[in-house]
C-alpha cells in the first residue's frame, strides 16, 4: 500500500514533502539544460572593416561570448542527480552551490550583453589576425545581439532562485530510498545488520550461553557413554 492511499485511508492529508524535491530537482535540472542551449546559440553579430571598401559580418556564437557556460550548465545537470540521493546536510551545501553556479551564468551573460565587442573579440582575432581589445574595436563598426544573452541572464537568476529554494524546503524533504542506504545482510530468521560480523556474533553468544555448539556437546556425550562403558559405572580412582 503506498503512502498516498494510506494516507487517504486514515484521513490525514498527503504530506507536499515529495512534491516540493520533485520541483526543486525539475527545476535544476531544466534550467541548466536550457543554458547549455543557450551556450550552443547564436549570441549576436559583429561587423567589421578591413579597408576602405570590403566589410564582413562576423557571427559570435554563445561559446565565444560565454564559454564558461558550458562547463556551468553540466555542473548544474549533474548537482541535479546529486539531490537525488543526497542528506538533508549535503542539500543545504547542494542548494549553496546551486546559487553560485547562477551567479556566475549571470555575470557571464551580463559581462557578453554589455560589451558584446569584447564578447566577440576571438571571433575576430580568428577572422583577420588582428589581436588586442582596442585593435579590435578599430575594426568593429556595428555590433547586433541575440535574445540568447538576455535569455541567459534570467537563467542566470532563476538558477539562483532555485538554489534558495532548495536551501529554503529542505526540512520537507522525504528521506532517500532505502536502495540508496548502506549494504544490509539479512539472516535465515530475519535479522539485519550492516556488518556481518554480528551475525557470527550471536551464534557465538548463543553457543556459548547453551553450553557449546551441537557437534561439541555430542563429543562430549559420547566420551562420557565411552568412559562409563569402561568403568561400569563407577569411579576407579576411589
Amino acid at each position: 500500500m503506498t503512502s498516498t492511499a494510506a494516507d487517504a485511508r486514515t484521513g490525514s492529508p498527503v504530506r507536499p514533502g515529495r512534491r516540493v524535491k520533485t520541483l526543486a530537482i525539475l527545476a535544476v535540472l531544466v534550467l541548466s539544460g536550457l543554458t547549455f542551449l543557450a551556450w550552443s546559440q547564436s549570441w549576436g553579430s559583429l561587423t567589421i572593416v578591413g579597408g576602405s571598401t570590403s566589410a564582413a559580418t562576423l557571427d559570435v556564437p554563445g561559446s565565444v561570448a560565454a564559454p564558461a557556460l558550458s562547463a556551468l550548465a553540466l555542473a548544474g545537470i549533474a548537482l541535479a542527480g546529486a539531490l537525488a540521493i543526497a542528506g538533508p546536510i549535503i542539500r543545504i551545501v547542494l542548494g549553496a552551490l546551486e546559487v553560485l553556479l547562477g551567479a556566475s551564468v549571470l555575470a557571464s551573460a551580463i559581462g557578453a550583453l554589455t560589451d558584446p565587442v569584447a564578447a566577440g573579440a576571438a571571433v575576430v582575432t580568428t577572422s583577420t589576425g588582428v589581436a588586442g581589445t582596442q585593435s579590435v574595436r578599430d575594426l568593429v563598426t556595428e555590433s547586433t545581439t541575440t535574445p540568447w544573452a538576455a535569455v541567459t541572464v534570467g537563467l542566470g537568476a532563476l538558477m539562483i532562485v532555485a538554489g534558495l529554494f532548495v536551501i529554503v524546503t529542505v526540512r520537507r524533504w522525504p528521506a532517500a530510498g532505502r536502495k540508496y542506504q548502506a549494504v544490509a545482510f539479512e539472516a535465515e530468521d530475519g535479522r539485519r545488520s550492516a556488518d556481518p560480523a554480528d551475525f557470527f556474533e550471536d551464534e557465538t553468544a548463543q553457543e556459548e550461553r547453551s553450553g557449546g555448539s551441537p557437534t561439541a556437546t555430542a563429543a562430549r556425550d559420547a566420551a562420557v557413554d565411552d568412559w562409563d562403558s569402561l568403568t561400569h559405572g563407577t569411579d576407579p580412582t576411589r
